[in-house]
């Protein structure tokens, strides 16, 4: 990647964010509820007339809308997002203290996921119409089927309940804790990722550097590890990257079944207290951890493929010349 096309994926990026916050804070804005009151009721106090007004005019309720939305983003940009209504405590530091967390629990979960769907990809389109490619594809196809939440009960009742291995109460991130939630999203998450890594590789292994190398006699261990896995890699990463964005955004479900302090069971409950500081900052974080996500699998493409690799790419020109009536296309490097 060039650093001008760099440069433009950057300011993009800021624009997308700009734009989010935007939008955000406007629905928050049109949202029913007064943040007034909640943060009154929320401290013990009977929300009065009299106090209403005041805790308005502190939180800056009263002044206009694009006003409210300036000062909110001059903190956002100073690191300084409010206060939490329902937590007592400010907002960035309430997000940082429940993203490492959700980081553990997403990490856990991809690795989980990678160790089981790429080996059954492999077997099921190496093995493809064959007794191993029905089994695999009966699974994923029941993993695709089954919402995660019933697989989350499912797992909470044998493996916590009845067996006693894990922990069922929550509440810290533990190893004996996040074990249940990430095999739940990974089983979650191996279903289509096992799919996808089967239609890859039987792509690639139609391909006619396969059949070649077979026809070379090369093993076809090494066929399979040395020219199609690389090749197959490339699309993988894509799906990887927006697979670990969603884990950041999307495990509300999972964390509040297990009580897992994360990032998902943070944004439910300010969504129920309508802390609306928290949730403007959630969503903003989201966004932002999304698109640097995506940005940095952008960025490795040439280092996993070199052949996308622009200072090493050959640049073509193309020309055309007529002779004898008939067009000829004339390449120069």
């Amino acid at each position: 990647m060039t650093i001008q096309k760099s440069n433009h994926r950057i300011i993009q990026l800021f624009i997308v964010l700009f734009g989010i916050s935007f939008l955000t804070f406007l629905l928050v804005y049109l949202s029913p509820g007064d943040p007034a009151e909640i943060m009154l009721t929320e401290c013990g106090h009977i929300p009065t007339p009299e106090l209403l007004a005041q805790a308005r005019h502190d939180l800056g309720l009263d002044r206009p809308f694009l006003t409210q939305y300036g000062s909110w983003l001059k903190g956002v940009v100073t690191g300084d997002m409010g206060m939490s209504y329902s937590f007592k405590m400010p907002v960035f530091q309430k997000l940082i203290q429940c993203l490492l967390p959700t980081l553990a629990l997403a990490l856990l979960s991809l690795a989980i996921m990678l160790v089981v769907s790429l080996p059954l990809g492999f077997l099921s389109a190496v093995f493809h119409n064959k007794w191993m490619d029905y089994v695999v594809r009966g699974f994923s196809f029941i993993g695709i089927s089954v919402p995660s939440f019933w697989i989350g009960l499912v797992l909470l009742r044998v493996f916590g309940v009845n067996l006693g291995w894990v922990s069922v109460s929550g509440g810290s991130a533990d190893l004996r804790s996040i074990i249940l939630p990430a095999v739940t999203l990974a089983l979650a998450m191996s279903a289509k990722y096992t799919r996808q890594v089967r239609i890859t590789v039987l792509e690639e292994l139609n391909k006619e550097y396969v059949t070649g190398a077979r026809m070379r006699g090369i093993p076809e261990r090494k066929i399979l590890m040395q020219h199609v896995m690389p090749n197959v890699l490339l699309p993988l990463v894509t799906i990887l990257g927006l697979s670990f964005g969603s884990l950041l955004g999307g495990t509300a479900v999972v964390e509040i079944i297990y009580n897992w302090p994360g990032l998902g069971n943070m944004a439910v409950r300010a969504i129920a207290c309508r802390d609306f500081p928290l949730i403007q900052g959630y969503v903003l974080m989201i966004s932002l951890f999304y698109m640097l996500i995506n940005l940095l699998v952008d960025f490795s493409y040439p280092l996993i493929d070199p052949r996308l690799k622009q200072d090493k790419k050959m640049k073509v020109k193309t020309s055309e010349v007529k002779k004898d009536g008939k067009a000829y296309v004339i390449e120069k490097e």
